[in-house]
């Protein structure tokens, strides 16, 4: 059902709209005045705003204007209502933003007609830019895998395949001469056992690239802690981890995200923010799973704010409803919030992202 804000100082004209309107499958919500407006239109977040221009205060124009420049409602239908007819106040209904004008005293069919039209558009509209979006990540998700299993391919075959067939050639040569002495067959085999712990390194190393094994070991709280003393043992960078004292048992995916979230953010900061001190903290607050990496350094720069790392965060957070936020605050610095709505684990959920 699309909600419809109806916005008119006159009682009189709100009724004539509710009533032009009613019983047509709409949700109608009506506010008296511009603070009001926006206020309720942050709160419903309407598919079409019914805004009359002749109002005390602040007017339609400025109305109009505000609901423009908030992120939430930019995209918002908004027709203005109004008795004025003019070249002059037509432009600046247009400069202020609105998609359309309803001249008064209103003609209750085609309001109807128009309001249905307009809805049916803005539906239309956002599945459209959804599905392209979800395209989008699709491509890059596909693309993303390919090149993953082509670094992993070329890992087997040029590293680990290459020590496999040293190891095997050198293993035939001790076989054909068993007469070697002592000394040099314990050599050998000692080179052996070394370039054979190298391998099982390397492939200790490609499994947990592909799914981090501390989750299933160690849960996630004392994953993250481990590898945030790690990346400090690594590069000597200070970090404060944090996390709520009882924090539930989330769904797997909502690990692995977190967890590469994690890894990429103190990844980035190593690589450019030059700080000196790191935060971390996780918690859930309102039923929100945050996860906040804070650091002391230059700062986000514009730049920086589309890389392949944040752009891959993004994606992962965004696959299961999540939302990534990044700010630099004017004293210095980055703030990276990666929030998930909290959800109940099962038995079967483990998923690998």
């Amino acid at each position: 059902m699309s909600t419809v804000l109806i916005v008119d100082d006159s009682p009189s004209a709100r009724e004539t709209l509710l009533a032009a309107l009613d019983g047509h499958g709409y949700q109608l919500v009506t506010a008296e005045n511009g603070s009001e407006a926006l206020q309720l239109a942050n709160q419903i977040r309407p598919d079409v705003i019914l805004l009359d221009v002749m109002m005390p205060g602040m007017d339609g124009f400025e109305v109009c204007q505000r609901i423009r420049s908030m992120p939430a409602l930019a995209e918002v239908p908004v027709v203005l209502l109004t008795a004025l007819d003019d070249h002059a106040s037509l432009l600046r209904g247009l400069e202020a933003g609105a998609d359309d004008f309803f001249s008064k005293p209103i003609e209750r069919k085609e309001l109807l007609v128009r309001v249905r039209t307009i809805t049916r558009l803005n539906r239309y509209r956002t599945l459209a830019e959804q599905r392209e979006k979800l395209s989008e990540m699709a491509e890059r998700l596909v693309s993303a895998q390919e090149e993953e299993r082509l670094r992993i391919s070329r890992e087997l075959h040029d590293d680990l395949g290459q020590a496999l067939t040293t190891h095997l050639l050198a293993i035939r040569n001790l076989q054909s001469d068993l007469s070697i002495p002592v000394v040099s067959m314990f050599e050998s085999l000692e080179n052996l056992y070394q370039q054979s712990y190298e391998v099982f390194v390397k492939i200790r190393r490609l499994a947990h690239d592909l799914r981090p094994p501390v989750l299933d070991t160690l849960g996630l709280k004392l994953s993250l802690e481990t590898y945030c003393r790690e990346f400090t043992a690594r590069t000597q960078l200070p970090i404060t981890f944090e996390v709520d004292p009882v924090l539930p048992e989330f769904i797997d995916v909502y690990n692995v995200i977190l967890y590469r979230v994690l890894q990429e953010a103190l990844t980035n900061i190593a690589k450019h923010a030059q700080a000196s001190r790191v935060w971390v903290e996780l918690n859930v607050e309102d039923n929100t799973i945050n996860l906040v990496v804070q650091d002391n350094g230059r700062g986000l720069q514009p730049s920086e704010n589309k890389g392949i790392g944040i752009t891959g965060m993004q994606e992962r957070l965004s696959l299961v409803g999540g939302n990534l936020l990044l700010h630099s605050p004017s004293e210095g610095g980055t703030i990276l919030s990666a929030s998930l709505p909290m959800k109940t684990p099962t038995s079967s959920n483990k998923e690998a992202v």
